[in-house]
């Protein structure tokens, strides 16, 4: 005996697919736009910098003889037009080029990758402990909404969360490093090294996370299903661990997305103060000396990071929160 599909459910799932294909191809098209305007808004913005672009190029060698100039002018088509030199990188960004550094001699994506291991690993532990420092100061802090911890809590996130991360990796280098010798402060290697110059990333962040999550639990706290959970028999903290914080975790997510592609930006002047490799180093070298093709490369991979993270919290929201799996279908 063999069944059939009613048309209608076939109308529902060819409309479902169509639905997640425009999604897809909605989320696919804005990711291409930022990364696209990210690419447009860093060159013409290289391009206003003062000076010869020749002379950033040849760096300290400023007694090359014209002829030498003259071919540097030609390989790099710095006598065309600034629409053309544009559309000629958009086709070689299309073409997956970011061209060659001025100064390093060497194409952009080794000079990213060969630095880009030891900023990975400082943003990755400095989320690791904005995460857990706010997910612990939140559940703390919502537990004893009119104790004195709650106050200290409160205190110390408005205290690190206003002061800037230079400030702060000072201060901990001053005590941990030059007072107490606890942990290095120039080391490239190892897990000693990473502690200070993470937690100066981290601090900032782990007290935003911890007053929006502290929020969202509040007033997820006041829901009519957290009277259920109670009349249950079920305590305080199992109703908050069990119920409330899944309610909660949303802005969190959405948060720690946006801190995460941001982590990028202050770990430049992290590395700087912790005189650590990576990215951050890598940056500044290359605004300083005018190294246009490094500077757009950063840019477009932190575009990318942005985008990535955001698609991957799209994909998070339905796995955390079953409301939005039944919104799906």
């Amino acid at each position: 005996m063999t069944t059939t599909t009613p048309p209608s459910a076939l109308h529902a799932m060819s409309s479902a697919g169509g639905a997640i294909l425009r999604a897809v191809g909605t989320r696919l098209l804005a990711a291409f736009s930022v990364i696209a305007g990210a690419a447009l808004i860093g060159f013409l913005a290289l391009q206003l910098l003062p000076g010869d672009p020749v002379d950033r190029l040849l760096g300290a060698n400023t007694s090359a003889s014209p002829a030498v100039r003259a071919k540097i002018v030609e390989a790099y088509g710095f006598d065309q037009p600034l629409y053309v030199r544009l559309g000629t990188y958009g086709w070689h960004l299309l073409n997956g080029d970011l061209g060659q550094s001025y100064q390093l001699q060497e194409p952009v994506t080794e000079a990213i990758g060969a630095q880009l291991g030891p900023t990975l690993q400082l943003t990755a532990a400095a989320l690791l402990i904005a995460v857990v420092w706010a997910y612990l100061s939140a559940l703390i802090s919502i537990h004893n909404p009119g104790g004195w911890a709650r106050g200290l809590i409160e205190a110390w996130e408005v205290t690190v969360a206003s002061a800037p991360p230079y400030w702060i990796g000072i201060l901990l280098a001053s005590a941990f490093s030059f007072r107490w010798r606890l942990f290095p402060i120039a080391a490239a290697d190892g897990a000693a090294a990473l502690v200070l110059p993470a937690l100066t990333l981290a601090l900032p962040i782990s007290a935003v996370l911890a007053q929006v999550f502290r929020d969202a639990l509040s007033g997820a706290m006041n829901l009519p299903f957290t009277m259920t959970a109670r009349s249950r028999g079920l305590t305080e903290w199992q109703v908050v661990t069990r119920h409330v914080q899944r309610h909660a975790i949303n802005p969190v997510i959405t948060l720690a997305g946006w801190v995460t592609g941001s982590l990028l930006g202050g770990a430049i002047a992290v590395e700087t103060v912790f005189g650590r490799p990576g990215l951050g180093a890598l940056t500044l070298q290359a605004v300083s000396s005018g190294d246009v093709p490094v500077v757009i490369g950063v840019i477009m991979f932190s575009a990318v990071v942005f985008v990535a993270i955001a698609l991957l919290c799209d994909a998070v929201y339905p796995i955390v929160d079953p409301r939005l799996r039944k919104a799906e279908r």
